[in-house]
């Protein structure tokens, strides 16, 4: 049986997650209401616009619902403002993430569009070398609680990839590459399967 792996598709670029998933053999749902998280492995929140995202979510109830399916033991993914939506606070005033996390993020942490980059970082659990991050205006996390582990970190510290039992969040965009071990790492941690060392 494909595991059944849904993707928020509210705004941002869900379509190139679910191509991603689909050549990997899962199961994928667009998700634009709360009901259909129902019988989900797991679910990715992608790269897009954070504060639209959050607005939207809010609007349509997925905040307790959200809570609800971790709860119950699915797999949540955050990818770039994936990764704002999930945080349990932000260093800027808005949007209000949902709390999915225990992370303190800082939006745009790299600064805008134009300050974009692209660089190989080993990630824990991913066999195979670094990875190819490419960064977007993208966040990082500035605080993390404790059983909140720092799985990809840049040169200078900062980290950008984190894990919490059955949920992730990168600052980067895997979707956005032909690698497809992130994916695939999440993959294990929605059928929970442990990641190798």
């Amino acid at each position: 049986m494909p595991l059944n792996i849904g993707v928020l598709a509210l705004q941002g670029d869900f379509q190139e997650h679910r191509a991603v998933l689909e050549s990997l053999g899962a199961a994928v749902t667009e998700v634009r209401l709360p009901h259909q998280l129902e019988g989900l492995d797991g679910l990715v929140i992608p790269g897009g616009e954070s504060t639209t995202i959050v607005k939207l979510a809010h609007r349509w109830g997925f905040p307790d619902a959200l809570r609800h399916f971790i709860d119950e033991g699915g797999a949540v993914w955050g990818t770039c403002a994936g990764m704002i939506v999930m945080a349990s606070a932000l260093l800027e005033p808005e949007p209000e993430p949902l709390s999915l996390m225990d992370i303190t993020v800082s939006r745009n942490s790299f600064g805008r569009q134009v300050d974009s980059f692209e660089t190989d970082i080993p990630v824990k659990g991913v066999p195979g070398g670094p990875v190819h991050a490419v960064f977007i205006r993208a966040p990082s996390v500035q605080d993390q609680g404790e059983g909140v582990e720092c799985i990809a970190q840049l040169e200078d510290g900062t980290p950008v990839a984190v894990r919490s039992g059955k949920l992730m969040a990168t600052a980067f965009h895997p979707e956005l590459t032909p690698d497809t071990r992130i994916h695939e790492m999440f993959l294990r941690l929605s059928a929970g399967e442990p990641s190798p060392v």
